[in-house]
This record gives C-alpha cells, structure tokens and sequence, in this order.
C-alpha cells in the first residue's frame, strides 16, 4: 500500500469516528477506489450489476464525455445497501476524498434511519445482478431485440407505481390504481409470460429507487450539511483549506432557474438547527420526505431570506411570477410531491380501452414527453389509450389509438 493509500485510510478512519461523535448512524461501509470508466458506468448504470439497455449505455458517453472535456465531475458515488458501498475516483485528491467520505457517511446515515427507505431490500446489489442473468437468458429465448423494445417500452412508465403500497402486494387491483405497472401485469390480455417477468423485475428495482426520488432535497442537505461539519473539524493546511472552499462551492452554487438539491437543503438544514437545534434535526430527517419537509419548514423568514421566487419562461427568457412566500413553498412542494412524479389513477374502460386520470396538483403534464409515452404504453395494455388531464385551466383527454395523438379538449 503506497503513501497516498495509508493517507487515505488514516483520514476515513478519522472520519468516520467523527460521523459517529456527531451522532450519524450509518452502514458498516465499504469504500472502493476505481478509474472513471467504472465510476461512469455504475453512475450511469445506477448500480455496480445491472442488465444491459441502450439507454444506460447512452448516458455513460455523455457522462463520461463531460468528464474528458472537464465539463463535469461525479464527486460522490453511494449505493443504498447492507453493506453500504461507495466508490472513490482514482484521480481525486486527498481533500476531494475526505469531503466525499464525510458527504457519504451522512448519506448512509440517511439511508439507513429515513423512514421511507424502510422497507428498500438491502440486498439488491445481488438482486439486480440475479436480474441481469434472467434478462439475459429471455434475450437467448426470444432474441436480443425484442426483449430491448419491450424493456424500452417499461422504461417508458416505470416510475408509475405506488409507492405507499407494497411492492409484494398481489392483490388483484379493480378501478383507481397509482400502481400501473402491476395494473398491466394483472390485466394486460396480450402481455406474455416472459414479458410479465421483466416487467415485475424492473417494477422491484424502481421500489429501490423510489425512496431516492422522494427525498432528493433532504438526503443531498443532509449529506452536505455534514460533511461540511466535519470537514472543518479536520487539520488542513492553508492549500487543503482553499481547495476544500472550492469544492464545496461548488457543489452548493445556486441558480436563477433550477434548483439546487445539495444547495437548498443545506440552507434549509442550517436555518432549522438556529431555530430547533441540532437533536430535533435528526428528528427530522428521520420523518419527512421532499414535500413535507418543504410544507412543514419553509417560512416566510427563510424564503425571503434566500430570496426565493416564482418563475416562468417566457420564450427564451425567464419571467418572475411571484415573490409571495406562500407562492413560493407552495410551487416547490407541488414539485416534489410523488418525488416529482405525476400520479395518474388507471383503471380499464368499458370498452377495453385503459383510462388514466391525472390527478392534477397545479404542475402540468409534459405533453411532448406524454406523446411520446402514449405509444409505449399502447403496446404494453394492446388497445386504445386514454389520458385525462388539464392544460391551462382547461380539461383535456389525449388518446392514443395506434396510429395518432389525439388532444380533445372538453
């Protein structure tokens, strides 16, 4: 083991206790250091095994791209399991892997005492490679290019699940279902055997994923909130200081039009503990996901304190709407609500077609992605789709039939 590798366990050991001195709770863990190619894989990949798809492969260019044109970076690479893994870039420098350990450990911390990540299989790192082989061995069955246009048209709907309903459940489901995926596997008449395989497998892993989703803001806030904590209770020099400034900068650099996870939860987790204290924040990332932690704790004082607002684009430029308080946390709940995922109710009409209800929340459907999805989604069900949703105050229904989008206000 080389200089730069003892350095590097010595400083994971030291931060690891001063996670647990602060009171962070995590996984046994296990760091991991690899070169971009694998970084980039399993970020794009979103796992160390998993079966292949174009679309994974697609992202791992353009993630790897931006990193050879020093356009972008992956800092930080955590998998939720039992052992919880993480993986460290071979060309970070030291400060860049002691702020990503630190920023881990909170993760894992995260991961293992938020409620919602109660119920996630600790185990999928195996379960998602026992997937991969199934996958690959229905590709043998039924050819390679028919299993990945079944597995795009899944990926299409995949986050259409319940999540406050178990992934277990095998109830047979009647009207008003979030759960689409199982709805297609229970009623969808042409869907076989194998397909039905593929689809349950792909509905487990986004079970896993869920919880992430759900709670993008806090689990980023969290995890910076603390490494920043315990990054400045470590000994470093004047040069390790400025670098460490830097890094964190830049992780926590707001926009004028987007925002920022690891930016907004931090301030949010800083304001609560002048108000609460540190004990009643533990209490708290224990309890809330996105929406309520966004309801219950953004106040008038905080949003005019970060000088939030409301916005719109307006052709190619960018319009305040709104600077009212309630507007503001209003908006950003809205936008978190089912970790951002619209939910539509499903049922099958009387006529076999399949009727979807969107259960509109003041934030509209992606009515070009929506085109898009509709048929896929006619290919899964095998007849007439229906969606009933509203643009701009108005009701409308898009139907797919197999050969055009049809939009029909009403």
């Amino acid at each position: 083991m080389g200089e730069s590798e003892n350095q590097l366990v010595t400083s994971i050991e030291h931060i690891t206790q001063l996670a647990r001195d602060y009171g962070l709770d995590f996984y046994h863990m296990r760091f991991e250091i690899c070169p971009a190619d694998v970084i980039y894989s399993i970020g794009a990949y979103g796992m160390p095994t998993r079966f292949t798809h174009w679309s994974f492969g697609k992202q791992f260019h353009r993630m790897k791209l931006h990193y050879d044109l020093g356009l972008s970076k992956i800092y930080e690479l955590v998998i939720n399991s039992d052992p919880c893994y993480a993986f460290l870039l071979d060309t970070n420098s030291l400060v860049q892997n002691k702020l990503i350990v630190a920023h881990v450990l909170a993760h894992s911390d995260f991961f293992k005492n938020n409620n919602r990540f109660k119920g996630t299989r600790k185990d999928m790192v195996e379960s998602m490679s026992q997937t991969a082989i199934r996958i690959s061995k229905h590709e043998t069955r039924h050819g390679r290019e028919q299993v990945e246009s079944f597995i795009d048209d899944v990926l299409a709907i995949q986050e259409h699940i319940d999540p406050y309903e178990s992934h277990y459940d095998e109830r047979d489901h009647n009207n008003d279902t979030q759960d689409l995926l199982l709805f297609l596997l229970k009623k969808a008449k042409k869907m076989e055997e194998w397909q039905k395989d593929i689809m349950s497998m792909l509905r487990e892993e986004m079970y896993y994923f869920w919880p992430q989703m759900e709670t993008k803001i806090m689990n980023e806030g969290w995890a910076t909130f603390w490494h920043q904590r315990i990054m400045r209770d470590l000994e470093l020099n004047e040069g390790e200081s400025i670098e460490f400034a830097k890094l964190h900068a830049n992780v926590i650099q707001s926009s004028t039009t987007n925002v920022n996870p690891y930016h907004l939860g931090l301030r949010l987790f800083e304001y609560l503990e002048e108000k609460v204290g540190t004990e009643r924040l533990f209490e708290i990332r224990e309890t809330e996901t996105d929406s309520s932690f966004l309801r219950n704790y953004l106040t008038k004082e905080f949003i005019q304190q970060e000088d939030l607002y409301v916005f719109s684009a307006k052709q190619e430029n960018y319009e305040i709407t709104s600077k009212d308080w309630t507007d503001v946390r209003d908006t950003l709940v809205n936008q978190r609500l089912n970790g951002g995922i619209p939910v539509l109710l499903v049922n099958e009409g009387d006529k076999g077609e399949l009727v979807l209800t969107h259960s509109y929340e003041e934030v509209e459907l992606d009515v070009p992605h929506l085109e898009k999805t509709l048929p896929a989604l006619y290919r899964l069900w095998g007849a007439k789709i229906c969606i009933e949703t509203v643009l701009e105050g108005k009701d409308v229904l898009f139907s797919f039939d197999g050969s055009n989008v049809k939009k029909t206000y009403r």
